[in-house]
């Protein structure tokens, strides 16, 4: 079997989970009868600096390495500070003399910046998606995706992500037997369930300009349970419904449902972190009935509202509970409010910045 040569292009500030958590999913294959061998070089071939303080070694400057997959980690600095030319210069030589390529995490800035992304699918960590798409258009940027191959470009979401990807990196090179022993003696997921929209924090906007939109934002935020039709905030604010979503498309970039949607979902996900039903949470989020939340969150998290319930809502283990019984259950009355009243209190209030989604300080 022939050495797989593996390249990490270390620089100042990158996450060092970055480097070592696929470091230890490669070396981990090697106990199993793999030949990876690592490597990790670095611009200049000076130590780089890691984001806990560390102090990494190169093997070499990156013009005097090659490599079968070349490995490139992410940084903080890369979403806030314009790429250097050297690291750019960089990952371009070493790209012309490797075989596949990797981005793990902010990573995927450095691949963009170089031009290696140009026409391709790719993914980053979620917090950065919509920075990486507005910044390269010509990227298609997939915000939810664990990880995305694109030929033989990978790219992979934040952090943790990376260590699915070099997982199924081993599994291509060496069969699906040998990456599960991986998974077993590493304790990790073959496959890990749903996207890494499941990890997204709620979601936050600009107060928008038009007082009668900041009016519908900010009654949808605090009244998710209420009837949030199109028609029927339309006729709240007073403009007809083509104007309505004319106005939430210029200022918010989405439709009034598609808003609704999300508004809804930030709110169940914080009172599921809370400790809450999910009947419960049903009802007060705004979906009406514990099956409509299910699909809601299989269709955009990839897993059921019990299953996030129990990886998000504490770090101690949980007893086992059959979900079917448990999601199905209704309780009580949904909560009724006039929506003209809670318009006008919001209508009132509405010249302030919208700060926060329901499901923080407020659930």
């Amino acid at each position: 079997m022939a050495v797989h040569r593996v390249t990490f292009l270390v620089f100042d500030g990158i996450k060092m989970l970055d480097v070592s958590g696929p470091a230890e999913v490669f070396t981990e294959a090697n106990t199993l009868g793999a030949r990876y061998a690592l490597h990790y070089v670095s611009p200049s071939g000076r130590p780089v600096r890691t984001s806990i303080g560390t102090l990494l070694p190169a093997d070499a400057a990156a013009a005097e390495l090659h490599a079968d997959t070349l490995v490139v980690p992410g940084a903080d600095l890369l979403v806030t500070a314009p790429i250097p030319p050297e690291l750019t210069d960089a990952v371009r030589h070493l790209r012309a003399r490797s075989g596949r390529l990797v981005s793990i995490c902010t990573g995927s800035f450095v691949l963009a910046a170089a031009g290696l992304l140009s026409g391709r699918r790719a993914t980053t960590h979620w917090r950065h998606a919509p920075l990486l798409a507005r910044a390269h258009p010509e990227v298609r940027v997939e915000p939810d995706s664990l990880f995305v191959e694109d030929r033989d470009v990978f790219t992979s979401a934040g952090v943790t992500a990376g260590i699915d990807l070099a997982l199924s990196l081993v599994e291509r090179d060496h069969g699906a037997g040998l990456a599960r022993e991986v998974a077993r003696n590493l304790v990790m997921f073959m496959q890990r369930p749903g996207g890494q929209s499941q990890f997204s924090a709620p979601l936050r906007v600009r107060a928008p300009r038009p007082p009668v939109l900041r009016a519908v934002i900010d009654l949808i935020a605090a009244q998710p349970a209420l009837e949030h039709s199109t028609d029927s905030l339309a006729a709240l604010a007073a403009v007809s419904p083509r104007h309505l979503t004319r106005l939430f498309n210029a200022e918010l970039g989405t439709t009034p449902g598609k808003f609704v949607e999300q508004v809804r979902l930030d709110h169940a996900k914080a009172l599921l972190d809370a400790g809450h039903g999910v009947a419960e949470t049903a009802r007060a989020a705004g979906f009406g009935s514990p099956e409509t939340l299910r699909r809601t969150f299989q269709a955009r998290l990839g897993v059921s509202p019990g299953q996030y319930r129990d990886r998000f809502a504490t770090t101690r283990p949980q007893p086992h509970r059959p979900s079917s019984s448990v999601e199905a259950e209704a309780h009580g009355h949904a909560v009724k409010r006039s929506g003209s009243a809670a318009f006008q209190s919001a209508a009132q209030d509405s010249g302030g910045s919208m700060s926060s989604w329901p499901g923080s300080s407020q659930s």
